[in-house]
């Protein structure tokens, strides 16, 4: 709290569809990255089946996700980290970025903006906490005279690079560029986002009055049911 005290804290999930809440999970992590497959099972046990599309905003991009949705046949409209950044002219324009290397898949080899190509020299391994693996292709150019415009790293020019996220991440671009793709997109920033400003601002409820993960747990099933009883009484009114 920057102010000597220290407070529990939970990340609170919840999926919505035309602002009605279908489903809440509650976590111990601090991120969003690795609760979109524990909340997304547990709707599928409370529901007995997911969406056809899962709308994601940045927070959720990140490899595992994108092989889980895959894994479970849905549609993903998920960005990743650098969706934005990487439509701004400086990103366009900075030599640093794989997103502006060529990729020769007949060769394996990466060319960066001096024209020089960087060489496969092997593929490691990396475990997430969850124990996912993720594939790592190692490359390394020999000497190049734009580097100090490119890395500060000492020796040769050197990237490790992912294929399937990389794979996965040109996947959710074209989605995402496509007319359909952006409606939806659009169409996440009034779903969830407003439901929690209804919790929070409109119904004041800012702060758990129970203590410890299954209470908060119970606590949090509260709120979905009190929103969705309001809106619906709200729409009956109509």
């Amino acid at each position: 709290m920057r102010n000597g005290q220290l407070k529990p804290g939970y990340n609170v999930q919840i999926g919505t569809e035309n602002q009605f809440i279908i489903g809440y999970s509650l976590h111990q992590r601090p991120t969003d990255t690795r609760c979109l497959k524990p909340h997304l099972e547990k709707v599928k046990a409370a529901l007995g089946k997911l969406p056809r599309t899962v709308i994601a905003d940045a927070g959720y991009g990140g490899e595992e996700n994108y092989a889980y949705l895959e894994s479970e046949k849905l549609e993903a409209l998920v960005k990743y980290s650098i969706y934005h950044k990487e439509k701004s002219k400086k990103w366009k324009q900075d030599i640093s970025k794989l997103d502006n290397w060529q990729y020769d898949e007949t060769e394996d080899t990466w060319t960066c903006a001096a024209g020089r190509k960087l060489l496969f020299r092997y593929e490691g391994k990396e475990r997430t906490e969850s124990g996912y693996e993720i594939r790592k292709r190692h490359y390394r150019s020999e000497g190049c005279p734009l580097k100090v415009a490119c890395t500060k790293a000492q020796g040769n020019r050197e990237i490790s690079v992912s294929s399937e996220y990389w794979r996965y991440k040109k996947q959710a671009r074209e989605k995402l560029k496509s007319d359909e793709g952006y409606a939806v997109s659009v169409r996440r920033m009034i779903e969830p986002e407003s439901v929690f400003g209804q919790i929070k601002n409109n119904r004041g409820f800012r702060r758990f009055l129970l203590q410890g993960l299954p209470k908060v747990s119970l606590e949090v099933g509260w709120l979905p049911l009190a929103h969705n009883l309001l809106k619906k009484a709200a729409i009956d009114e109509k």
